[in-house]
């Protein structure tokens, strides 16, 4: 396999010398791009730029607008400068099966959310998922290095990977709160993967019985509101990471704000995956720290308009 599930954690794995990116393969302008439908929001080509001019590369990281259907003809189209592509929404499940090769994480979750363009020979794609890295990341800045019971909010393509981050941080038990309990139905072999047991229920039943949740995952869009607010209680003592971050702080945030709780938007969460795709994009492994991965990783934030939260 290409990597391994536990390539999420930003700061760990082998470290390397500056001098693996002196050679001329490295200081060759490479093309990268984030493909996704809306795309003109995302932040992503910042975040890249600021990475690559730490590192002394001089490569080239744009936006396309791509489609579902569109997506195999695009990348199929694209010439050996390619080095490797984000896929945001609604391109994660698309990108899963256009995949040569899949890191364990990708294989758990059914998403792809980076592709790294291989030229030797006959291009073949190797898909990696990153969104479980940056969950992982900013809860851990957030002040929750370990969680035992997780709530997820919305059963949509990102809760796969809330899912597996909820695991990596220890949860053994998660509950995730749908629309609809059907929506919520593939998770349940994720979770078998993982090994933790999963509760799902409807949003319109309230929230009973969430005693032990110490942190809470929405994917929902930022601008949401339940219909059953989150008891005070559960928002006193969890952490909050709601995926949304335009606006910010979110309808969540707000609430979490207002007792004091600790909370992380997703920017946070999108510079610690894209710290990850860096890796791969660079050095080829999620595992392989870059070198000095920390001056990068401070670039990244300060390239979103936000400091680096304290280690």
């Amino acid at each position: 396999m290409a990597g391994s599930e536990s390539a999420g954690q930003p700061g760990s794995g082998r470290h390397i010398p500056s001098s693996r990116l002196s050679g001329g393969e490295a200081h060759a302008v490479r093309n990268l791009a984030v493909f996704g439908s809306p795309i003109e929001h995302s932040k992503s080509p910042n975040l890249h730029a600021a990475a690559y001019r730490v590192l002394g590369l001089d490569w080239v990281y744009g936006r396309r607008q791509v489609e579902v259907a569109q997506l195999a003809d695009v990348v199929s189209a694209l010439g050996s400068e390619w080095r490797g592509l984000s896929l945001t929404m609604p391109l994660k499940q698309q990108a899963f099966a256009l995949s040569d090769t899949l890191d364990r994480t990708a294989q758990v979750t059914g998403a792809v959310n980076t592709m790294l363009l291989d030229d030797t020979g006959d291009r073949r794609i190797h898909g990696f998922n990153t969104d479980v890295a940056g969950i992982v990341g900013a809860l851990r800045d957030a002040g929750t290095p370990t969680v035992g019971h997780g709530l997820v909010l919305g059963a949509g393509a990102t809760a796969s990977s809330a899912l597996a981050a909820l695991a990596q941080l220890g949860a053994r038990d998660v509950t995730v709160a749908a629309r609809s309990a059907e929506r919520a139905e593939p998770l349940h072999d994720v979770a078998d993967e993982l090994g933790v047991a999963l509760r799902v229920r409807e949003l319109a039943f309230g929230w009973a019985d969430l005693d032990g949740v110490d942190a809470v995952i929405s994917t929902l869009p930022g601008t949401a509101s339940l219909e059953h607010p989150l008891p005070d209680e559960l928002i006193a003592r969890s952490t909050l990471l709601d995926v949304a971050y335009d606006p910010w702080p979110s309808a969540l945030g707000h609430q979490w704000a207002a007792h004091g709780s600790r909370a992380a938007s997703g920017l946070d969460m999108l510079v610690h995956q894209a710290l990850i795709q860096v890796r791969i994009f660079v050095l080829g492994d999620p595992l392989v720290v870059l070198p000095d991965e920390a001056a990068v990783l401070g670039a990244m934030f300060n390239a979103v308009g936000i400091s680096r939260p304290a280690a």
